[in-house]
């Protein structure tokens, strides 16, 4: 009574069922419990017509001897058979989604920035967490109920037409009208389904957006909007939940009402003259009862149908996330320790390039025709306005996004032939948003060098006064700080992640407005710091605040993705140009 499936359901199944290979002696045991459990039903049930015929009317007085104990083993193996199929399907089934999650896990962390940029947070956590999940709880359990009650069935069916083949065939002419039901029902099952998994990704990013930036909903007074956004959502939600179940609801007392017409038809045919002297009341009763019994069978295998359709869902929404492509890695040149020089020529940059050059329109630049040069151990600053190309630049050199025209160059080699492993490590890295871990500020600081040792770390929180605000806490440097950093001030997260850096002791250093979130008197300090570590270093600086980067050796003044002025502090305010004006504006 299994329905056909559809093509893709099918190669989607099959693909989920590769992720089983390595469990394949527990699936088999599972099946074999299942196939188990159904034959000493279907076998239990095969004596009834002896129990009325010889039992009952005194034919045979053994089989009633025998019985209770028949009826005892008969339900210890049932109940060997049911651990075994349960136990092994689920331990199969845990393998598996703990596979496919940590499949999807490092996936995701492989794809390129630009993924990232797209797609929601919220989204793609609940493609690791409820769509797994439903792939484990809806297939697991429909494999159970496919297979033992299909071959239940079967059972069923086979000693039906073994007792009375004129009978069984009146039952199976409604068969044809069942599979086309729970066809039809199959592919609204589907399509709600697809629906709930993207409804449930709206709620997952609904829900993070508004606790990440609570502060700013209590702020503004906008708690009735985020209610009613969120309401709408949940309402969208519900709907198509709610869908799921009337079309579940509807298709089982439909299937139940076309067999009841096959039933009462036998009782109507068993009257006949011709069948009425063959049948024993032993065969009439079986048959009757096997019918009656295919009922509930027939119910769960609708109903599970629902069940396979949003596990099948759930595996199309993390396949999708699956087939795209990850980042590539272009690079066949290996590098251990760059000598610290940098070069752009002539570099065109804009993210939606490929889109432009498969449409063949012109794009819209974020860098457009940059070229400039930084030499080992020299500081280049990049100023200008929010929007100007600054960290746009510095996410090229990291290869977070491939320049579209033009060349990148350390140590005149171009990036993109440098292994992107090897092309990171020679960057330390401290932007504006800091981001931290859930860890100890030890295991924060040691981020970029795990095997670094606690002297190690120690220099390196000293030397960006973290130990200053450490040293008050409990447990020191041992000591949990929270989600991002949450127990922790602007400035101290600030304070942290240049101590990583510090500790990185790479070649290569970028600040991106690294100390905007520091008071004076730590910037201060930071500043000495920071002078320290850019000794012997090449340091990419982007910074607003032109006070940072009065030492610089180059400074790159940038509007609108173009370079309008460079050369160092001094030459920029004799010409009186771009970095003057912005000069005189933050000091006078």
């Amino acid at each position: 009574m299994a329905t056909p499936l559809p093509e893709t359901t099918w190669q989607n199944f099959k693909r989920l069922l590769s992720y089983a290979k390595p469990y394949k002696l527990g699936f088999i045991a599972a099946i074999i419990g299942m196939l188990g459990y159904a034959a000493i039903d279907v076998y239990f049930l095969s004596k009834l017509q002896p129990l009325i015929d010889e039992g009952l009317e005194g034919a045979n007085p053994d089989f009633m001897k025998w019985a209770p104990l028949f009826v005892v083993v008969a339900f210890i193996f049932r109940g060997i058979f049911h651990f075994v199929a349960n136990y092994c399907l689920a331990w199969v089934g845990n393998h598996v989604v703990t596979d496919l999650k940590q499949h999807l896990f490092e996936h995701v962390m492989a794809m390129p920035v630009a993924f990232h940029d797209k797609e929601s947070t919220g989204g793609l956590i609940s493609k690791l967490t409820f769509d797994t999940e439903q792939v484990l709880n809806s297939v697991s359990k429909s494999i159970l109920v496919i297979v033992q009650q299909s071959a239940f069935v079967l059972g069923l069916i086979g000693l039906m037409f073994y007792i009375s083949w004129q009978l069984s065939v009146i039952f199976l002419l409604i068969t044809p009208i069942i599979a086309i039901i729970v066809n039809i029902v199959s592919k609204r099952f589907r399509k709600v389904s697809k629906n709930i998994q993207g409804a449930m990704g709206e709620v997952t990013t609904a829900a993070e957006q508004t606790f990440n930036g609570h502060k700013v909903v209590l702020t503004f007074g906008g708690q009735e909007k985020e209610f009613n956004r969120f309401e709408q959502i949940n309402k969208n939600n519900r709907q198509q939940r709610m869908k799921l179940v009337a079309t579940k609801a509807g298709s089982v007392p439909v299937i139940q009402i076309i067999a009841s017409f096959a039933l009462a038809f036998v009782f109507y045919a068993v009257n006949s003259e011709t069948l009425r002297d063959s049948i024993s009341a032993g065969s009439f009763v079986s048959v009757i009862t096997y019918m009656t019994m295919l009922l509930r069978p027939l119910k769960m295998l609708t109903n599970v149908n629902s069940e396979f359709q949003k596990g099948m869902a759930a595996c199309v929404s993390i396949f999708s996330v699956l087939d795209q492509e990850t980042e590539k890695d272009t690079g066949n040149q290996h590098i251990s320790k760059a000598q610290g020089k940098i070069a752009f020529k002539d570099v065109n940059f804009a993210y939606d390039y490929a889109e432009h050059q498969a449409a063949d329109t012109h794009p819209k630049w974020a860098l457009e025709n940059i070229s400039f040069e930084v030499n080992p151990g020299e500081i280049l600053a990049l100023v200008g306005r929010s929007g100007s190309g600054k960290s746009t630049a510095s996410a090229l050199l990291l290869r977070f996004y491939q320049a579209s025209q033009g060349e990148v160059l350390i140590d005149d080699v171009n990036i993109e032939h440098y292994y992107l492993s090897d092309l990171r490590h020679q960057f330390a890295y401290v932007s504006q948003q800091v981001v931290l871990f859930n860890d100890t500020l030890a295991s924060n600081i040691a981020y970029g060098k795990p095997e670094a040792s606690k002297e190690e770390i120690i220099a390196a929180a000293k030397s960006a006064h973290v130990m200053e605000f450490a040293e008050q806490m409990e447990q020191g440097l041992d000591t949990n700080i929270g989600e991002n950093g949450s127990l922790l001030s602007g400035g101290q997260r600030q304070r942290v992640a240049i101590a990583r850096a510090l500790l990185c002791d790479a070649p290569f250093l970028i600040l991106d407005e690294a100390t905007s979130a520091l008071d004076t008197e730590s910037e201060r300090h930071i500043q000495d710091a920071l002078q320290t570590l850019q000794q012997n270093r090449t340091s990419i600086v982007i910074a607003h605040r032109l006070s940072t980067i009065e030492n610089a050796d180059k400074i790159i003044v940038m509007e609108q993705g173009k370079i309008v002025e460079q050369g160092n502090h001094q030459s920029l305010l004799a010409k009186n140009g771009a970095y003057a004006q912005l000069h005189s504006f933050q000091f006078e």
